[in-house]
């Protein structure tokens, strides 16, 4: 019988950056949650109305360290602001295999992003935490 869950290993990420691809090779982990401003009125005449508009996702997404891939992006978007003021941005797919065997595709767009988390230990992996903002999701497939 198939699992018919969701389970973590279900998920692949994939980073645009300015039209190029950035393979990051092992992200581990990935979370997006949706950020929405509650619009409220009170009127004099009636109960209190309350609802909420969409105002983009917040999220985060891990990776081991095989290479410099994030470390040369992280670069290279602080050099093209200090360079030239140019603010990048980019786009996050994220590739889902559903349980009935078909694919789910988000894309994260206007993606700005922060490397949270450059520590390094003795005999330890070296693990990154990046911490984005998309103006919307969009479902492709």
């Amino acid at each position: 019988m198939a699992n018919p869950y969701s389970i973590g290993r279900n998920c692949r990420v994939t980073l645009l950056w300015n039209g190029s691809r950035v393979d990051m090779r092992d992200v581990t982990s990935f979370q997006a949650s949706q950020v929405t401003r509650a619009q409220r009125a009170d009127p004099l005449n009636s109960v209190p109305v309350v609802f909420n508009t969409p105002g983009g996702w917040r999220g985060s997404f891990g990776v081991v360290r095989a290479d410099a891939t994030l470390d040369s992006l992280v670069a290279a978007v602080e050099a093209a602001f200090w360079n030239g003021g140019i603010l990048g941005s980019g786009t996050i797919y994220q590739y889902i295999s559903e349980p009935d065997g078909s694919q789910t595709t988000w894309e994260y767009t206007n993606v700005t992003m922060t490397l949270e988390t450059d520590r390094w230990a003795a005999e330890e992996m070296m693990h990154y935490t990046v911490q984005f903002f998309a103006s919307t999701r969009v479902k492709i497939s």
